[in-house]
């Protein structure tokens, strides 16, 4: 059994996935980029747009009833490794030990040209 999560404080979702997936023992967030309500990429700096990330991260946690203390799994995606440092800095200061298993991958390219995608796996209990 799957039931679709739908946050009101993350931007709309724009094509055929949901802001997340709940299941009986976990919540499977899609991936999130820097996108404000109005659904635009936010301007700024790149730290700006880390938080931005988190806080669209943390709505979509929120519509589930979760936290960032119940994320299990996070997926990091960059299109310079040179953020690495930014990135682990801002990310580290939404979470807590035990810190969640995770990954950072740099690729070419993320949608709509943005710098920065992460997607997470929350445990419910």
């Amino acid at each position: 059994m799957k039931k679709k999560i739908v946050s009101k404080s993350a931007p709309a979702a724009t094509g055929p996935f949901s802001h997340a997936v709940e299941t009986e023992q976990f919540v499977f967030t899609s991936g999130q980029i820097y996108l404000t309500s109005d659904g635009k990429l936010l301007e700024g700096s790149f730290e700006d747009q880390v938080h931005q990330t988190m806080k669209n991260l943390a709505g979509i946690l929120k519509e589930a009833q979760l936290d960032f203390s119940r994320v299990v799994k996070t997926t990091i995606f960059v299109t310079d490794m040179a953020s690495y440092g930014t990135v682990n800095k801002i990310y580290g200061s939404y979470m807590s030990d035990p810190f969640p298993a995770r990954e950072v991958i740099c690729v070419k390219e993320l949608p709509l040209g943005a710098k920065l995608e992460i997607s997470m796996i929350a445990a419910k209990q």
